[in-house]
């Protein structure tokens, strides 16, 4: 039996979206009480509603660009909505969240000597000069363009982590998360999993942006979630930053193949002209995860895809 004194308590910002509701299920099955944060911009209730009646699970609504004051061990920041359409609709406040959010959660950090995990993103390399994208490459990012508020703001979250780190002592890690699906995927994010199966599942076209060459690596967020525990529960000297994602690598027409057939749609592909700075080719480098956490994805895609269509057409038939 664990003593109550020997739990940790820890801080999940974003607690109530996608990848942090995942998150805080999986601490609290290993014992520990979760303070789950959310302003509920882009997050929902309904991804943590099994869990609120959990003894040991604390939700608060709470905007991280305001400071908190709450005792805790440690914290993982993942309040920042992640897809194009969510954080496009306000990118100012999109960029707060990142900079005056990161900048509240360190000094959290700071005074409690809480170690703090970033949920970076791959979007920090931009359209990539270099594949697979290794984490010494510093990227290829416009910085005036629509998607700046996310690439941007990501960038200079991951400047004040580690001069938080250099300068005060903090402890941290930084991860860079490459596309990451599974259940709980907002259905109107517009991210391209969500889409396919939405569109799919209503027997609409599959809508493809460019000529659907482009390519992306995906992980399941079963795995995502053991990197993310992985690098937090890593050496103090282990700061990252760390990518974690799924290495293998298929084209969006490829993905809509399969989620067509995996759906029995008769959807067709309709493609539209391809976004500003929408980049061509996504794919990690995850030799620093193997060498430093053991880490790689282990659920293939085909399970994945099939463990997702399963959540989207329960959504499609409750709709």
């Amino acid at each position: 039996m664990i003593k109550i004194r020997d739990r940790k308590r820890i801080l999940v910002t974003g607690g109530a979206g996608f990848l942090g509701s995942h998150l805080v299920q999986r601490l609290l099955q290993e014992d520990n009480e979760v303070i789950c944060l959310d302003n509920f911009y882009s997050g929902t209730k309904d991804n943590i509603l099994p869990l609120m009646q959990h003894p040991r699970f604390e939700l608060l609504r709470h905007d991280i660009t305001f400071p908190l004051y709450v005792e805790v061990d440690e914290i993982y920041n993942l309040a920042c909505p992640a897809s194009p359409v969510h954080y496009q609709r306000d990118p100012v406040q999109t960029v707060k969240t990142n900079v005056l959010g990161s900048i509240n959660m360190l000094g959290l950090a700071k005074r409690t000597h809480a170690r703090i995990l970033q949920a970076s993103t791959s979007e920090v390399y931009g359209d990539p000069d270099i594949h697979p994208q290794p984490e010494n490459y510093h990227g290829n990012v416009n910085p005036t363009g629509i998607r700046s508020c996310y690439d941007e703001g990501k960038r200079c979250a991951e400047t004040l982590f580690f001069d938080y780190h250099r300068q005060h002592g903090v402890e941290i890690k930084v991860a860079r998360i490459f596309n990451t699906y599974g259940p709980r995927m907002h259905p109107n994010d517009g991210r391209v999993v969500s889409n396919f199966f939405m569109q799919a599942l209503e027997g609409s076209n599959i809508t493809l942006y460019g000529d659907g060459r482009q390519t992306r690596s995906f992980c399941y967020v079963d795995d995502l979630i053991d990197g993310l525990i992985g690098l937090m529960q890593s050496p103090a000297d282990v700061t990252g930053p760390i990518n974690l994602g799924n290495p293998k690598e298929l084209s969006i027409a490829e993905l809509a193949s399969q989620v067509i057939a995996l759906s029995g749609s008769t959807s067709q592909l309709e493609f539209k002209e391809l976004p500003q700075d929408d980049p061509r080719q996504r794919k990690p480098d995850i030799t620093l995860a193997r060498q430093l956490l053991g880490w790689e994805p282990k659920v293939m895609l085909a399970e994945g895809l099939r463990l997702t269509h399963q959540y989207f057409a329960g959504l499609a038939r409750h709709v």
